[in-house]
């Protein structure tokens, strides 16, 4: 299994101009992003639009991904939903995919409460006993917030090995298991805390500078590391300028990497969307 540490970029998925899922395009995504600083990619997550793929299109561009930079990156699936058997499904399929890791969400609108969040990630770790976890706690998305305490609990659980950390309320080590940047900003912030990774997606634009953010930490060099950190705050705020992943789609035409379609309900960037967002990564030496 790859390690999950380092810069792991939740990557875009791209469109054909059919509206399908475009494979060539995406390994072609997929190794832009390992040759400009990415340990790992995460398929299929919210920056992958995974609300609107269905478990064949996930399976696949996990297969597609795995093929191309399986060997020399980590590879993870989004394979968590607000249904019990489907995410134990899924995660089980994506284990046998050969997918070094399973990302879990929280699951949502439903809203269980802490024995059911318990019994939730049980049963998909009970599914793929060999397959590391990763839980996902985002509850501006999904309403749930797991605390540090509670996620301690979790962490009993054997294949649970880390949490995608993106309340930066409750930003704090967990007892038991890898504390995982899931905002951009707090990327420097975790690894400060002694985290493992960081979950990220300004590392489309500025792959290699937060590679370098991760190096220099590993060297020791806090300063540095803080001074590329605070060098890409324009980039951060460029990726929040609307809704995640319409920026960094926008971004990722203007960079001709690949084009910004999506599926509704979410659309692209307008006019002065687009011009915000080339002026702030202009503003970080990024220039389309």
């Amino acid at each position: 299994m790859n390690e999950i540490r380092g810069v792991i970029t939740a990557m875009a998925t791209v469109f054909g101009e059919d509206g399908a899922v475009d494979l060539a395009a995406s390994r072609n995504l997929a190794r832009h992003l390992v040759e400009h600083g990415s340990h790992g990619l995460v398929v299929a997550g919210t920056t992958g639009e995974s609300p609107t793929l269905d478990d064949d299109e996930k399976l696949a561009l996990l297969g597609a991904v795995i093929e191309e930079v399986g060997d020399e990156a980590t590879v993870i699936l989004g394979s968590g939903s607000n249904d019990t058997r489907h995410s134990v499904e899924l995660t089980k399929a994506a284990a046998d995919a050969g997918a070094d890791a399973g990302l879990v969400v929280t699951p949502y609108y439903n809203r269980p409460n802490q024995a059911g969040l318990r019994a939730h990630f049980e049963a998909v770790a009970g599914g793929s006993p060999d397959l590391p976890l990763i839980l996902y706690n985002i509850p501006s998305r999904v309403v749930v917030n797991m605390d540090p305490g509670f996620l301690a609990e979790l962490a009993e659980i054997p294949t649970v090995v880390g949490v995608k950390q993106a309340n930066e309320d409750e930003l704090e080590p967990i007892p038991g298991m890898e504390l995982i940047a899931g905002n951009d900003t707090s990327f420097m912030d975790v690894l400060k805390l002694g985290g493992a990774a960081g979950i990220l997606v300004a590392s489309h634009l500025a792959g290699d500078r937060m590679r370098e953010i991760w190096d220099l930490h590993q060297a020791g060099d806090e300063t540095g590391a803080e001074a590329v950190d605070a060098s890409l705050d324009p980039v951060y705020r460029a990726m929040s300028v609307t809704t995640n992943p319409i920026p960094v789609k926008a971004a990722l035409e203007m960079a001709g990497i690949c084009p910004a379609r999506m599926r509704l309900p979410m659309v692209e960037a307008t006019r002065a969307e687009k011009d915000e967002i080339r002026s702030l990564l202009s503003e970080a030496g990024i220039d389309l």
